[in-house]
């Protein structure tokens, strides 16, 4: 995988039939149910919705994760450098 500088990968993803998601510069995986999968990522916080989802490869040591189920959405928000520790996650993700 490529690699940037100060430490960040390049953030890919690869969708197959709305079936299949390849994603890479995954930083880490945050939550995940059969609706929804939370991921950071180089680029932002992911949130994939949808059904039947799986993590079905899982690999954070070269930052790659491989999605499967129906894919209704990838939403994408920022999280700035600032967030306050005391904060939540679903507040900084719905500002």
């Amino acid at each position: 995988m490529e690699e940037l500088s100060n430490n960040t990968r390049a953030h890919k993803v690869s969708m197959t039939n709305r079936r299949n998601c390849t994603l890479s510069g995954v930083k880490d995986v945050l939550s995940f149910d059969i609706h929804e999968v939370l991921l950071e990522t180089e680029q932002g916080m992911l949130m994939i919705k949808g059904d039947d989802l799986h993590v079905s490869r899982l690999t954070l040591d070269r930052g790659e994760v491989d999605v499967d189920g129906r894919i209704d959405s990838l939403t994408y928000s920022e999280v700035s450098g600032g967030v306050h520790k005391t904060e939540s996650l679903l507040s900084r993700l719905f500002r």
